[in-house]
């Protein structure tokens, strides 16, 4: 039984074009679609998200997913949105990239059930690696004019007099491997809907231009919006560079904390994309949001619901801890419980000093450690002032100026949080 899939996209406000008859065609029994991906990196980042979701809800209605790996295309650079040519990557880099991939992509689609619907991997790689140019040239370039391949807006962008950099016949001829792609599948699987961003309409479309004219079958085109934010910074990104999906480039703290500290303007439009919470859930959610916007009832669910399906419940588990030092209520237990890489990630920033090993094994006093060796207070003076006022805390707990640091206070053996008042935090590395 197949559900009604471009209907459930639309009230996800997931759809920026539609060929015309594309709900029709998807309603006559189970199809085949794709969405293409970038495999420049061995892991994807939350830009590649919406592709996968839609993918999901494409397998969830009852159809069969294709998630095609860019082998050939990402050795070309896509002109869509760029300014400039990419790097181009061996075959090597490409197939340790491809197999990175399809395990995060099988956090989302089914690829190993017997189910008629169940999801395939595929590399564009495969199929235009023994394609030799002249044949492509007589074979597929001839069926498109220069003029329909001019007029795309991802190619007049690049040859406008505003544009800093020309286009090299390479990333020219990028919408034919495409749109080849296309027509492939089409052959090979029956695939008649490539999916993507709204930047990659002129590429589809040329996709179902050679369906009609080599395959002598129809095609059809479905882009969703390219994902925004409020404020007008990219989605996606941060002062560090991509928010990614590998939990190695990218800690599940700081993933989750990311989804947290969206605007209440954008959580209301993410929770539609990246969730697979019904539309009765999230006309809830904003409701209640809207009541108790302090709460951030929407950011927490958003959040929570995105760390789990990307990572798992453990990691969430263990970030929501890690967001509560900062903000909460917690112990050195807590503390101790962090992993290295969290523990930076939840105070980068802080200030830092170094201490010896040594220093620890008959125990530092408080004024050494929080004036003399590290100045983290400004005087010893001020040191024992706050001492006095009990408003040191050593790994979250208050100390006296007569309490020692030893080595049984270290995170990770070789961390001690101190912290004066609320949120004054330094971070002494013991070496």
């Amino acid at each position: 039984m197949t559900k009604n899939f471009v209907e459930e996209l639309t009230w996800r406000g997931m759809v920026h074009d539609v060929m015309p008859g594309t709900d029709k065609h998807l309603m006559t029994g189970m199809q085949a679609a794709y969405v293409g991906i970038d495999p420049t990196a061995d892991s994807l980042h939350i830009g590649h998200l919406v592709g996968v979701m839609m993918l999901r809800h494409f397998q969830l209605a009852g159809h069969k997913p294709f998630a095609l790996v860019g082998g050939a295309t990402g050795m070309i650079g896509d002109p869509s949105g760029k300014s400039a040519e990419r790097n181009l990557l061996d075959e090597k880099t490409l197939r340790h990239n491809q197999e990175a991939i399809k395990e995060q992509l099988s956090r989302f689609l089914d690829f190993d059930s017997d189910a008629e619907n169940a999801a395939i991997l595929v590399n564009n790689y495969d199929w235009m690696k023994d394609f030799s140019f002249l044949d492509f040239i007589r074979d597929v370039g001839k069926h498109i004019t220069v003029n329909y391949m001019m007029s795309k807006d991802s190619v007049k962008k690049r040859l406008s007099s505003d544009a800093k950099e020309g286009m090299s016949f390479t990333e020219f001829t990028y919408q034919l491997v495409q749109g080849y792609d296309f027509l492939h599948l089409f052959r090979a699987h029956n695939c008649t809907l490539q999916m993507g961003g709204s930047d990659q309409w002129g590429n589809i479309t040329t996709g179902t231009e050679l369906i009609r004219r080599i395959g002598g079958g129809k095609g059809y085109a479905l882009t969703c919006p390219l994902i925004t934010k409020a404020d007008g910074t990219k989605f996606g990104k941060t002062e560090g560079g991509n928010i990614w999906l590998d939990a190695e480039r990218t800690s599940p703290y700081k993933f989750y904390q990311y989804w947290l500290n969206t605007s209440d303007e954008d959580a209301e439009k993410y929770i539609k994309i990246f969730t697979f919470l019904t539309k009765d859930e999230v006309i809830n959610l904003v409701t209640s949001h809207q009541q108790e916007p302090h709460l951030r009832g929407l950011q927490k669910k958003l959040a929570e619901e995105v760390t789990t399906m990307v990572h798992s419940q453990e990691d969430l588990d263990n970030a929501v801890k890690a967001s509560n030092i900062l903000f909460g209520k917690s112990t050195s237990e807590d503390l101790k419980q962090l992993d290295e890489k969290t523990f930076l990630d939840v105070f980068d920033g802080v200030p830092q000093a170094q201490v010896a090993m040594s220093e620890l094994d008959s125990g530092l006093d408080m004024i050494g450690a929080l004036a003399a060796k590290t100045n983290f207070l400004k005087s010893n003076g001020e040191a024992r002032r706050e001492l006095k006022q009990n408003s040191i805390s050593v790994n979250k707990e208050k100390v006296k100026e007569a309490y020692l640091i030893t080595k049984s206070d270290l995170i990770n053996d070789k961390f001690v949080l101190l912290q004066r008042g609320k949120k004054n935090y330094f971070v002494l590395v013991v070496k």
